[in-house]
């Protein structure tokens, strides 16, 4: 365990930022399930900007790497000009 004043601080810190970052990622993974849930009862359009929405959101506040955001997208989109 932490000593130093400063050590206490950043566990603290960490375990904030742990749980909203978890929290986002939670948040990008129910909003792609909401997507593939629409594209099989036919839609999906509008689900798929929300989605890539929220994707490019988690690359912004650092919770996604970009590279791995645009392949998410990628994916979904090709997923979305298959059911068309």
């Amino acid at each position: 365990m932490a000593n130093h004043k400063s050590a206490l601080k950043r566990v603290r810190q960490t375990k904030t930022r742990t749980e909203r970052n978890s929290a986002r990622i939670g948040r990008i993974r129910t909003f792609i399930k909401k997507f593939i849930a629409a594209l099989k009862s036919g839609g999906g359009e509008q689900e798929f900007q929300v989605a890539q929405s929220e994707i490019q959101k988690g690359v912004t506040k650092g919770v996604l790497h970009r590279n791995t955001a645009a392949r998410k997208i990628s994916r979904l989109n090709k997923m979305l000009k298959v059911a068309k």
